[in-house]
């Protein structure tokens, strides 16, 4: 049974951490939603530029094994890392909390900067071992700083509160909606906007997904987009079927309203990892993004994972186009082989700047030359003329292309997360790649910069080193990327 590798990991690994907040030369703010951010980026400093949130969470604190780290990477070039023992920061440092289990962004109190919520789905929460929780870190001029606890709508009927997080706007009315998930229940609780940071909301309701629960078997990830053009984002959601016996992957898409999300207003959509939602097609519409990486009993998956975009529709995405592209598709490098896990990871953005959306694929199980889970990436781009994502002039990267820091290794899974964003506000998105496995499962980022002459390079990677993580144990730097 396929598990996303940010859950997985976030079982296995352990760190520790020298040092705390680490200090950083502060920018001064513009005015928040600068032109040289898109929507689709976080800008947690209101500097203008885009900023990006990494999970490590099997990073020690203090000595505490896996109790988990977020390390910030600005738009700006500085770096801070983040635990439940930085100063304003919700809770402390605990064995095995996995502080940033997953994440998720957007300006939940309306000041203008982005925030982060921050999963920690191990914390224990009064004597609920293993409740979990989830905190928001706020936005600033300084960047992020200082945090509250986001309060657990239904305590007793999960545990791993904090595991699966997703943001948007599900009711139209301006305020970012927090969406939470656990691996062990099959309902996804939703608290409204209107955060603030004395800890009121919006108030929270609950819906129902046709999955399994329990035992690992509930809500393995949550995505949101506007997949049927209204102006209101929709709820996906994925987890194991209900109605087949082996579980397969299954992924239901809930639209928007004004009263936001319904549970008894869904379609079925096709299997696989929701990944990303967006408009690739110029259309109106956004369409869905799935990986089949190594999910079993999904066509193509065998043969080394492919990924699918599910077309929006004004009837919604099941009723959609379905593209699939793989490692054989025409323009595409190198071939589909079982574990490559094409598909694994993959994000939207315009990396070329022409307006248009580009998908950058990660497939962390790649073998290069003989070495064994190296990893790679492929940049797939958009048509000229808007009409979607096509294998032409993709560009495959690894750690021995020209440009990319350091070089193949084996176990390095080069493409265990990969994002989009404008770090340095030209127009073009920046590649940014994660590598949990270099240095020993010490991980790794790479922020590859996007050139005017179609160029992805970087001066350096970030490493444990660089953002004050110590090398002991497996940390797993660049397992997940904030979205």
């Amino acid at each position: 049974m396929h598990k996303h590798l940010r859950l997985t990991l976030a079982t296995a690994t352990a760190v520790a951490l020298t040092g705390g907040l680490l200090t950083f030369a502060a920018t001064a703010a513009t005015a928040a939603g600068s032109a040289a951010v898109s929507a689709a980026d976080a800008d947690f400093n209101g500097d203008g530029l885009a900023d990006v949130a990494v999970s490590a969470t099997g990073t020690y604190v203090d000595g505490k094994a896996a109790a988990g780290a977020l390390t910030i990477v600005y738009g700006g070039g500085a770096h801070a890392t983040i635990t439940q023992n930085s100063a304003g920061v919700p809770g402390s440092a605990e064995k095995n909390d996995y502080f940033g289990t997953d994440t998720a962004y957007g300006d939940f109190d309306g000041d203008g900067y982005d925030d982060v919520a921050v999963g920690a789905q191990g914390e224990d929460v009064g004597s609920d071992v293993d409740g979990g929780t989830v905190a928001i870190l706020w936005g600033s001029a300084a960047g992020l700083k200082g945090g509250m606890t986001v309060a657990d709508p239904r305590p007793t009927k999960h545990d791993g509160f904090g595991a699966v997080l997703e943001a948007a706007d599900f009711n139209g009315d301006g305020k970012d909606d927090l969406a939470f998930g656990t691996v062990s229940a099959s309902t996804v609780d939703i608290t409204r906007g209107g955060f603030t940071r004395s800890g009121a909301t919006g108030g929270s309701y609950t819906v129902s997904a046709a999955v399994h629960s329990g035992d690992g078997w509930g809500v393995q990830f949550l995505q949101s987009g506007d997949a049927n053009g209204d102006g209101v984002e929709d709820l996906i959601v994925n987890g194991f079927e209900l109605d087949t016996e082996e579980g397969y992957n299954a992924n239901f898409w809930f639209p928007g309203s004004a009263s936001g999300i319904k549970s008894a207003s869904y379609q079925k959509l096709p299997a696989g990892i929701i990944t990303d939602v967006g408009d690739t097609n110029s259309d109106g519409y956004d369409d869905i993004v799935f990986g089949l990486a190594w999910d079993e009993g999904i066509a193509g998956a065998q043969l080394g994972g492919a990924a699918l975009i599910g077309q929006g529709s004004a009837s919604g995405p099941a009723y959609g186009d379905v593209q699939t592209i793989d490692q054989d598709t025409a323009g595409v490098p190198g071939g589909g082989e079982a574990g490559d896990g094409f598909g694994a990871e993959l994000d939207l953005g315009d990396v070329n700047g022409d307006g248009h959306l580009d998908l950058v694929v990660g497939t962390p199980g790649e073998n290069l030359a003989g070495v064994a889970d190296a990893g790679s990436a492929t940049v797939l781009y958009g048509a000229a003329d808007g009409s979607g994502i096509t294998g032409a002039g993709a560009k495959f990267l690894d750690q021995n292309t020209a440009g990319v820091p350091n070089s193949n290794e084996k176990n390095d899974v080069f493409g265990s997360d990969v994002h989009i964003d404008d770090l340095d506000g030209d127009g073009r998105g920046d590649v940014i790649i994660g590598a949990l496995g270099e240095n020993g499962n010490n991980g790794a980022v790479y922020a590859l910069r996007s050139g005017t002459d179609g160029s992805l390079s970087s001066s350096a990677g970030i490493y444990t080193s660089t953002v004050g993580i110590s090398g002991s144990g497996t940390p797993a730097l660049g397992a997940n990327f904030a979205d």
